[in-house]
Formats: structure tokens, C-alpha cells, sequence
């Protein structure tokens, strides 16, 4: 983390169950304390298929006001949640999932709006705004269009950088690319490692996504669709322009 915060890379600590996960988030609380200091290094991870998830972040965001830090929030809907359901009913406590889909988006618009609404008071107190950055990881494009018009709404601009996207590398390159030509900063994610390690992570980001059949079968409607107006225009091999900073 000390590297991370020489280099200025941002570290990004992914979730994991319930029953692994109040440690986790204990420690990179205090790792924000601790290298949060000056921009947002260190990123705690929040599952939005869980029902505590709007508590936890509200609870996380008022920590680092109180401690003056940083405040990092990567914002995913969750890839254990069968796991999560099947040793709730094995040892009869109560399931810690929402449950449904729509009660998943629920959750995550909830807690993305709360997270925009605390930058814009910072905006308007005069305080930096990047004392709360967000990622908005999803391939879900109502999620991805929600967050665009609330962020219009609330009045937080792409050039503020408070606000990032990111989706798989090769998954929903039409949500990412127009994004990045927008203006807003947005990422491929690149897993990497031992394929034994890296294929159980895929399949779980697949079970999370589990409309990434039809979203492929989109994502080549529309690269034919380009390939067919580049052709037509005698413009194969095309690169925005553009000085992107990003967040």
C-alpha cells in the first residue's frame, strides 16, 4: 500500500462472503485511515445484493468524515449470493441477500444516489468533492445510465473525477468506450494469475451477469453496425480525439 501510495495507484479490495467480510473491511478502513490522507488510494468494496450494504456505507462514509480521511467505494451487486443463501438455510439464520434483482438495483441506486448527494454537499461547502471517489462497476446499463442522470441531476460533472466506471475487459465494450469518449473515466478491468485461480473469478463475475449471453449477442449487433458505417464512410481504422484525464 505504501508503493501504491508512492506511485499514486489506487488498491481496490474486493468482497467477499458475509462471514469473511466484517474483517476485511475492518482492516481497509484503517488502511483508508492510514493512506487515505491526501486523495483516495485505498477502496473498500460494498455488495449490493446484500440488505445491510446502504447502512454499512452510510456508517463508512461518517467514519471517515469523523477521522478526516478519504473515502474510496468500489460499488458491485455481489457474486456469492447462492453461497450466501445456501448456508443461511443450513444453519437458520436469516438471509442476509435482497431477495430479488430488483431489489439488488434498489440497493445499488439507493446507496450510488446517497454517495452523489454527500459529494455534492461537499461541492457546495467548498471542500474538495474527491474526499468521496466512486467506482460504478457494473455491466448493468440501466445502472450505468441511472448513474450518468443522477450524477446530471445532483450537478456533479465528468471533469470533477469522483465518479469512475469500469466493466470487464471484452464485456460491454459499447458501455465503456462511449463513456471514455464522454468524458468520464472509465476502465477495463484485467484479471490476471494462474488460470486456476482466474476461472472460478470468471465464472462468478458470469453468474453475476447472467444476461452476458444476450449482452455479447448485443455488443456483436453493434460491431457489425460500426464495422458496416465505417466501410460505407472509408474510415476503417478510427481514434477519438480527445485529452482524457483520468480520475
Amino acid at each position: 500500500l505504501q508503493t501504491a501510495q508512492d506511485l499514486d495507484v489506487r488498491i481496490m479490495i474486493d468482497a467477499e462472503q458475509t462471514y469473511f467480510q466484517p474483517a476485511i473491511s475492518r482492516i481497509t478502513l484503517e488502511m483508508m485511515r492510514k493512506y487515505n490522507t491526501e486523495k483516495a488510494i485505498v477502496f473498500n468494496t460494498y455488495q449490493c445484493y446484500l440488505k445491510d450494504t446502504y447502512k454499512e456505507v452510510c456508517t463508512d462514509l461518517e467514519q471517515a468524515k469523523r477521522q478526516n480521511f478519504y473515502f474510496g467505494a468500489k460499488l458491485v451487486r455481489g457474486a456469492y449470493i447462492e453461497q450466501e443463501r445456501a448456508r443461511a438455510a443450513a444453519l437458520g439464520y436469516e438471509d442476509p441477500t435482497n431477495p430479488s434483482f430488483e431489489a439488488t438495483t434498489e440497493m445499488y441506486h439507493k446507496t450510488l444516489t446517497e454517495c452523489l448527494r454527500r459529494i455534492r454537499i461537499l461541492k457546495d461547502a467548498n471542500i474538495d468533492p474527491k474526499k468521496i471517489a466512486i467506482m460504478v462497476a457494473s455491466h448493468n446499463e440501466d445502472t450505468v445510465r441511472f448513474a450518468i442522470e443522477k450524477m446530471q441531476e445532483i450537478g456533479i460533472h465528468p471533469e470533477d473525477k469522483v465518479i469512475c466506471f469500469g466493466q470487464l475487459l471484452g464485456m460491454c465494450d459499447y458501455i465503456t468506450f462511449p463513456l471514455g469518449q464522454a468524458g468520464y473515466s472509465a476502465y477495463k478491468y484485467i484479471p490476471y494469475g494462474p488460470v486456476n485461480e482466474v476461472l472460478p473469478y470468471l465464472s462468478r463475475r458470469a453468474q453475476e451477469n447472467k444476461g452476458v449471453l444476450q449482452k455479447i449477442k448485443k455488443e456483436k449487433r453493434l460491431l457489425l453496425s460500426e464495422i458496416t458505417k465505417r466501410l460505407a464512410k472509408g474510415q476503417l481504422f478510427y481514434k477519438p480525439k480527445g485529452k482524457y484525464v483520468p480520475i
